[in-house]
């Protein structure tokens, strides 16, 4: 008879096991790295141990080069062309993806979406954790996401889910989501870090064992990352995070992890009443109702390797307190400080006593070092109440001593400007087109085109 497994605490800094939980581990003195585990009882592992020599086997190898690629698999078209780039061409058999984002942002339509057009082709189970058959039931009616290839199944058991992923009956299986799964050898509440580890590790094995395509949901911290021990995100193929806002605006589909593709590509959503749609001009869609006002510049920026023009909007008021206010949406607040010290330090403008206020349209989240010089711009802008020609574009990034450093891709930038009818494009002096109007200073830029 097998032994019955136990659980123990390991210190996920050293590996260090204690038989009981403890604030601080006695081995390498960190605090809080305590987490559940399973483990069979001592006398099983000294058995294990014992036998080892007997039970051990030698592997099964080959030559390297008589392996089939993974790329030679046949992949699952999610129905959306930049998604499937994101993905690396697709979902791929045997693959397991983690989807994460914030709650109500439409990680759930976005795969019953996959679904309905993966479904026309080849057999879907989705299990849900947290819907019932009837919510999930209206929201595939709302999708237009039905067929007999389409099956539903609600369970919280992770040993259940793994079976079924075990038996190959389908070609793609969507667990949604991870942080609500249990397995029965674990006493711990479902979510807990144990919980998630034991419960991925089943179902990427038993997906790697049926080639079977697999996505979980992952639920995310106030922080936006990912809830949970970060082991998860070692274990499967691909991390994709779904951002930006749930109340409106753009939604991007970014991949942070792909091991059969980059993870330079983005796509973008735009939310429905039918659902998710893909936007194929975004560029346009961000400018359409555009005003040429103080503090308003326009960023050449992108979005993995896709050129993308948006709208930098910057707000300077005299403050009423001591301290200035310094608040950024889409844009990095820490940068935004360092662009204002520089700004102070080396125009010799007074912002000491302006509260400042950044905005990038469309609910856009910037991660583009060379959006430096359209924030320092606008700011100026504002400041100043100038404005700066309605046909020119910006980027750049901005150094600590004020000088404009060169960009990534300018070439993709100046293109997406010039296809959008824009004239010239302020930008560092190391781009050669006669598009841009070369810039090496940025006290020299605000004086030459902030009027």
């Amino acid at each position: 008879m097998s032994a019955k497994p136990r659980s123990e605490f390991t210190c996920t800094e050293c590996g260090a096991t204690f038989a009981k939980w403890a604030g601080k581990c006695t081995n390498c003195g960190n605090w809080n790295t305590l987490v559940e585990t399973v483990s069979a009882s001592e006398a099983a592992g000294k058995n294990a141990l014992a036998s080892a020599k007997v039970s051990g086997k030698k592997l099964s190898y080959v030559n390297i080069g008589t392996i089939e690629p993974a790329e030679s698999k046949a992949r699952l078209t999610t129905g959306f062309p930049d998604l499937d780039i994101v993905l690396g061409g697709g979902i791929l058999k045997g693959s397991v993806t983690l989807l994460t984002g914030q709650p109500g942002i439409g990680k759930s339509t976005l795969l019953m979406q996959i679904c309905a057009k993966v479904a026309k082709t080849c057999p879907v189970l989705y299990i849900s954790g947290e819907e019932s058959a009837g919510q999930v039931k209206l929201r595939a009616v709302r999708l237009g996401a039905s067929g007999d290839n389409l099956s539903f199944a609600s369970s919280t058991s992770g040993n259940d889910i793994a079976k079924t992923i075990e038996s190959a009956e389908f070609d793609l299986v969507i667990v949604d989501s991870i942080q609500t799964l249990s397995l029965a050898e674990i006493a711990s509440a479902p979510g807990g870090v144990s919980q998630v580890t034991n419960c991925g590790n089943l179902i990427i094995r038993a997906a790697k064992a049926s080639d079977t395509a697999v996505v979980i949901v992952g639920h995310v911290t106030k922080e936006g990352t990912l809830a949970g021990p970060k082991v998860l995100e070692h274990l499967v193929d691909v991390v994709v995070n779904f951002e930006g806002d749930r109340y409106g605006g753009f939604k991007t589909v970014r991949a942070v992890k792909n091991r059969f593709g980059s993870t330079s590509e983005v796509a973008i959503f735009e939310m429905a009443e039918s659902g998710l749609k893909e936007v194929k001009n975004p560029s346009a869609a961000l400018l359409a109702e555009r005003q040429n006002t103080d503090g308003s510049i326009i960023l050449a920026t992108l979005e993995g390797t896709r050129p993308l023009l948006v709208e930098i909007q910057a707000l300077a008021s005299k403050t009423n307190f001591g301290y200035p206010n310094r608040t950024a949406s889409g844009f990095d607040l820490n940068r935004l400080k360092l662009l204002i010290a520089v700004l102070e330090r080396r125009t010799k403008l007074n912002l000491s006593e302006q509260d400042i206020f950044i905005n990038v349209v469309g609910g856009i989240k910037l991660q583009d070092s060379g959006a430096d010089l359209a924030v320092c711009l606008a700011i100026a802008s504002a400041v100043a109440g100038r404005k700066l020609s309605e046909d020119y574009v910006v980027f750049g990034e901005v150094g600590l001593g004020g000088e404009i450093r060169s960009a990534f891709r300018p070439d993709q930038r100046i293109a997406e400007a010039k296809k959008l009818g824009f004239r010239r494009a302020i930008a560092p002096a190391t781009c050669k087109d006669k598009f841009v109007i070369p810039v090496k200073d940025l006290r020299q830029t605000l004086i030459d085109h902030v009027k």
